[in-house]
């Protein structure tokens, strides 16, 4: 049977400002990806988003990001690699003391918006992240964007990885994500966004924006929390890759 992780970027809400429905999503993932405070989250939205993930039973993950609070981490930056290593180490450190005080630890770490793309295309700042991972935890997973230099690079320093895929994303030929400036670059119906998923986790293929098909392995796939119907997405796809005979798994173990 094929297995297949959903994780899903969290909280993110910041202050008197809410973003997502964390407790709506977090009963049908597996592994959460938690804001560290740069792109978005605060320390009171951290130390809430752990304890619900451990009210779940869902793997934690550091979800560290460019210092952007104002673009939500979307926006590229230059930043050296020496940089990257420290604003990583700096995030995860951050969410482990919750977690620690939980009595839970973080399982993996992902990067988010600007930085997850360029560490996939950027080498040099792939291995700053993987780098940054290993040196605090080795134990700890190292999540990217399927076939990209991010997973190469943790799996260069002997770090287990998760090749990601998203649901609702459309795909470019070379296997990178349709920037979001680019019409229809998300797929706002659930109906098909969940088809993309099921095609993934059971066929390792994936349409692309131009037409034709791209091979693509992915160990987990990512639910976005933002989006308007959250909760009954996650629900949907939960449900949608069991009935095509796709078995839950957290990648974490």
């Amino acid at each position: 049977m094929t297995r297949i992780d959903l994780n899903c970027d969290m909280g993110e809400s910041f202050g008197a400002w809410t973003m997502g429905d964390d407790a709506g999503v977090m009963p049908w993932i597996a592994s959460a990806n938690i804001a560290c405070g740069f792109h978005a989250g605060d320390f009171s939205t951290m130390r809430k988003t752990v304890l619900l993930a451990k009210q779940h039973g869902v793997a934690i993950g550091a979800h560290v990001s460019l210092p952007d609070l104002q673009g939500f981490g979307r926006r590229e930056m230059k930043i050296l690699a020496d940089d990257t290593y420290a604003l990583t180490l700096y995030q995860i450190g951050a969410l482990s003391a919750f977690a620690r005080v939980a009595g839970r630890r973080v399982a993996h770490v992902k990067p988010h918006g600007a930085l997850y793309n360029m560490a996939a295309k950027d080498a040099v700042l792939a291995d700053a992240v993987a780098r940054a991972v290993r040196d605090f935890d080795a134990q700890l997973i190292v999540v990217g964007l399927a076939g990209s230099e991010l997973p190469k690079a943790g799996a260069a320093l002997g770090l287990a990885v998760a090749h990601e895929a998203f649901a609702d994303r459309r795909y470019e030929a070379d296997g990178s994500l349709t920037p979001r400036s680019v019409g229809g670059a998300v797929i706002e119906d659930a109906d098909a966004a969940v088809a993309q998923a099921v095609q993934i986790a059971t066929k390792g293929k994936v349409d692309i924006r131009t037409g034709g098909t791209l091979d693509l392995h992915a160990d987990t796939i990512c639910v976005h929390g933002d989006r308007p119907d959250a909760a009954l997405f996650a629900r949907k796809l939960r449900e949608g890759l069991k009935a095509a005979g796709v078995e839950d798994a957290k990648f974490a173990g």
